[in-house]
């Protein structure tokens, strides 16, 4: 990394001691995505692993930096921060009192082209978890980024998905397939109040709203607008 050497002299711990912490964020990383089925991992959670033996403030930041450079130049993955966001009707004053390390958190990326990926990374006993994904934030898209729990379900049971299908041949239990996309950070949970009473919406979190996977939504509905287009009545 460039002034790798300039900027680690601050820190009085030895190449090994910094090499160590470096391999243990990016082990840390590593696993826990593959545990947790890519939900994004906080800041605070990587800070931690270093600041338990060492107390310099810039440290964490320098060794998050380290491990980021590693994960592109060696497993071909960005490691992607993330600012958490909150639904809309949040109050604003909460908002200000959140600190930003709070509100930061990590995924990774694959870097591969496309075609390698597909070839030899892609897990096909996966992919159809990664068609419902798109599905459901495409959803939400055209909804404007915000829609009514009732209304979600009400699209997805004329694809044939319903919310008290447990034990659907492909994904299994789909309610909580769709909460699932909360944990991962697609999606967020939000309550409104209305004339019917209290009334829940699902809206777009801060990993739909990351801009490469933002573009591909569109592109996908370009994509599905277009081949629909010839079919529809004058």
């Amino acid at each position: 990394m460039a002034n790798s050497g300039e900027d680690f002299s601050q820190f009085d711990i030895s190449i090994e001691e910094k090499d160590k912490l470096v391999a243990e964020v990016i082990r840390y990383i590593l696993f826990k995505t593959h545990q947790n089925s890519g939900c994004p991992i906080k800041r605070e959670e990587l800070s931690q692993l270093v600041t338990k033996n060492y107390r310099h403030r810039s440290l964490p930041a320098y060794v998050i930096n380290e491990a980021k450079y590693k994960l592109s130049a060696i497993f071909g993955y960005e490691l992607r921060e993330l600012q958490r966001s909150r639904p809309s009707s949040t109050n604003q004053a909460r908002l200000s009192q959140q600190s930003g390390t709070d509100a930061k958190s990590y995924v990774i990326i694959s870097q591969l082209p496309v075609e390698v990926y597909r070839k030899y990374v892609e897990d096909v006993n996966t992919s159809h978890l990664t068609g419902f994904t798109f599905v459901v934030i495409s959803i939400v898209h055209l909804a404007g980024g915000k829609i009514a729990e009732e209304n979600l379900w009400h699209h997805l049971k004329r694809m044939g998905l319903d919310g008290t299908d447990e034990n659907h041949p492909v994904l299994g239990n789909v309610k909580q397939v769709v909460e699932t996309l909360v944990q991962q950070r697609y999606l967020q949970k939000d309550k409104g109040s209305g004339p019917e009473g209290t009334t829940l919406f699902y809206e777009l979190a801060e990993r739909a709203l990351d801009g490469p996977v933002s573009e591909r939504i569109k592109q996908y509905i370009s994509q599905i607008v277009k081949k629909d287009i010839p079919t529809m009545d004058p």
